[in-house]
């Protein structure tokens, strides 16, 4: 049996997966498995799958119907070997000492069940502008995936033993915000695991940051379909235009104009579709 199972969604990831795999491939921590569930994928990412699966040990995939990323972890975890779940994105490359590291608080302290996450989450395409934009419309630090003062708790969990994971029946499936379901289910959050450093992909082009904010635009809101208005209005050109100007004087990046344009196109659009027509996948 293995120690740990990785489990990565991917949904479209032709041009990133190679590089995720690979960095995995050359982590200190051996006793892994690598399990891969595609949603749907059209955009040859299955080719990619199947080329994998024939040169490398320990890897798996599977296939399921476009129904989101936590329906996706959750098949991946139904067929996992290991003890220990580690839930992470195709876009994502990692540290050579990053499973050790995250696992680490889990496995020194067997008689209290709980999950991990890292803080030390790093853009990986930095050079690129439009990469920037997405870190000064988050509120991030520079290069990083995080504002500052990054809590030692947090909802989403990136390493979770398997048993607690099967207890609460893993994630609800559902859109953007599907991970933090398991924190509602456990009714504890993760802690932090020093150490467990990698590295996660912006949006960098128009087309990704279009698509990315409609997916982001259809996440649960407070206050149900006020909520909904709420974000419609905060999206809304006029808003949008104004915070873009505001913004890019600022932080002296004119470019996040036109960042945030396109972003909060996708936020409005997402917000209509979810409300017509009930889909919260990407």
């Amino acid at each position: 049996m293995k120690k740990i199972s990785v489990i990565i969604p991917t949904y479209n990831e032709k041009g990133v997966l190679e590089g995720s795999i690979e960095s995995l491939g050359n982590q200190t921590y051996s006793d892994f498995e690598i399990i891969i569930v595609d949603d749907g994928s059209t955009d040859g990412t299955l080719d990619i799958l199947n080329n994998l699966q024939k040169n490398l040990q320990d890897f798996y995939f599977f296939e399921q119907k476009h129904m989101g990323a936590g329906a996706a972890r959750n098949l991946g975890a139904k067929n996992a070997k290991g003890s220990i779940l580690v839930f992470v994105d195709a876009d994502m490359t990692f540290d050579k000492d990053f499973l050790k590291n995250l696992v680490k608080p889990i496995l020194q302290d067997k008689d209290h069940p709980f999950g991990t996450f890292s803080a030390e989450e790093y853009v990986s395409n930095w050079k690129n502008i439009l990469a920037r934009c997405w870190n000064i419309n988050e509120g991030w630090e520079p290069q990083k995936r995080h504002p500052k003062n990054y809590p030692e708790h947090q909802y989403v969990f990136r390493a979770i033993l398997k048993s607690e994971f099967d207890r609460v029946g893993g994630f609800t499936p559902g859109g953007y915000d599907d991970d933090w379901s398991l924190h509602e289910k456990l009714h504890y959050q993760a802690i932090i695991a020093p150490g467990a450093i990698f590295y996660h992909k912006n949006p960098e082009s128009l087309s990704e940051i279009f698509n990315h904010a409609k997916w982001v635009g259809k996440r649960k809101y407070k206050l149900g379909f006020i909520g909904y208005l709420v974000g419609l209005l905060r999206a809304s050109m006029p808003v949008s235009v104004v915070v873009g100007i505001y913004k890019s004087l600022v932080n002296h990046n004119l470019h996040f104009i036109v960042f945030k344009t396109v972003y909060d196109l996708g936020i409005f659009v997402g917000i209509l579709e979810k409300i017509f027509t009930g889909r919260e996948s990407k």
